[in-house]
Parts: C-alpha cells; structure tokens; sequence
C-alpha cells in the first residue's frame, strides 16, 4: 500500500494496574478500528509503567497472559497493534515491543538493547540483543523503544535494512523534552524515513512527569501531526511514497559509507 493510517494513543498509564489499563488499552484499540487505521500504537510498557518491583508478578511469555489477549484484540478488530510490555523469558525479563497483525498473529519481537541506567531498568530487565525490521504492508518499519533513541547507530542499521518508517513507544519526561523533539528529528532527517513516536503523559507519585507530544516526523524532519501534553489520540494518514522521493531528491544514503 502507498498509504497507511495510523492511530498514536498517547495514554496516562497507571503505574502497576495492569487491569486498569488493560481497559484503557481495549477502549482505544476499538476506536483506532472505528476510524479506519491500519495500525494502533501504544506508549512503553503500555500494560504496567515503569512497575519493575513487579515485574515478576506483570511479565507473561509469549503467546500467554497478555500477549493472547493482545492477539485476540488485533484480529477482533482487524488491526495491527504495537506497543511494549514486560515479557518474560526464562529466568530474564525484558521490555519488549510487540508486533502483531490480525491475519498473522505475532509478527515479531523487539526487546529493548539499551536499558536506562538512571532510573535502575537495568537492575531489573536483561537487554535485548538484536534489532527488528520486517516488511509491513505499508513498507520495510524498524523498532527502537525510548532511550534507543539516544544511540543513533541501531538507526543506521535499519537504512541498512531498507525501512521507510521507524516506530518508537517512549515514557520520556520533563525536563527533557527538548532532547526528545531534536533526536526524533534528526533520526528522520539523517536516515530519511517516517518516524513515529508514541510517549506517556502524567504525573507519577515519585514525581516524574510524561509530557507526551507523541508525533510523526516525515523524512524531511518536518512535524506531520504532534500532541500536547494530556492524553490524546491522534489518527493520520501517511503518503509512503514521500520517502523515495526524498531520497531521491537528495541522495544522501547513496553516499553513506559503513
């Protein structure tokens, strides 16, 4: 498809209330589907927050818990669905970013490689150890999750990958909400693709506050749609063709040298 339309839920989760947002996340789901998205994005750990003291009671394997349900809902509604929760696997637990279709079930998995340090999500979770591409029926889309963006080398290897369009569910907060807004452009604006980034809003009890302005970014790094700062659902339809073009205007991944 030269189109896709997309529904960014930029959703208050509920620190530890898995059912509480749960409902939240099937509400939404169901809206995305009423207005005709092709897929529906949710913020990181969508399903819990940053609940990492309990991450052994939240976490589920694959194809159990709430990954089914995640399943069931996207072929409910005949739509895909991304977003991250805690998975476990093994004796490890990660913060993993789902992809799912309605016809294929689960399409793949992206564990977060770069832990946050700061807030002890290392002390909790085990790295991911590998990126994910997969050719979606809008084009080649890569997956990175918040701090990723800070490490622009896991975006150089989806050029590599040939992707038009790099999703990324984040729980950044103020104060830096500058950093946020120039990585995500310059992400667009050096390797030429859409990107996506869906983000938490609220306050937490241990101060931190989500400030949202979940957005698209288009290959030139020019804002297609942004929200503010309180919970928002943005649906948007993107011209995929817009990449090609821009990279064909101005060549710049022709000369890039590894």
């Amino acid at each position: 498809m030269s189109t896709v339309t997309l529904s960014l839920v930029q959703m208050n989760v509920r620190k530890g209330a898995p059912r509480t947002n749960w409902t939240v996340i099937q509400e939404q789901t169901t809206e995305a589907a009423r207005r005709g998205a092709d897929a529906v994005i949710f913020p990181e750990l969508c399903e819990a927050g940053a609940a990492y003291d309990k991450v052994s009671q939240i976490a589920s394997t694959l194809g159990s818990g709430l990954f089914a349900q995640l399943v069931a809902l996207s072929r409910q509604h005949n739509i895909h669905f991304m977003g991250s929760l805690f998975e476990k696997r093994a004796v490890n637990y990660h913060n993993s970013l789902v992809v799912i279709s309605p016809r294929g079930g689960m399409m793949g998995v992206y564990r977060k490689m770069h832990l946050f340090s700061p807030m002890g999500e290392d002390k909790w979770l085990q790295p991911g150890e590998s990126p994910l591409a997969i050719n979606m029926p809008w084009g080649g889309t890569g997956f990175a999750i918040c701090y990723d963006l800070r490490f622009p080398e896991l975006f150089r290897r989806y050029v590599r990958d040939d992707v038009q369009m790099i999703v990324i569910p984040a729980a950044w907060p103020h104060p830096r909400l500058a950093h946020y807004r120039t990585l995500l452009r310059a992400r667009a604006i050096e390797n030429q693709c859409y990107v996506v980034a869906v983000n938490q809003v609220g306050q937490k009890d241990d101060g931190t506050h989500f400030f949202g302005h979940s957005c698209v970014i288009d290959p030139w790094g020019d804002i297609v749609v942004e929200a503010g700062e309180t919970e928002a659902h943005l649906t948007v339809t993107l011209d995929m063709d817009v990449v090609s073009s821009v990279r064909r205007e101005l060549p710049v991944l022709q000369d890039m040298r590894f």
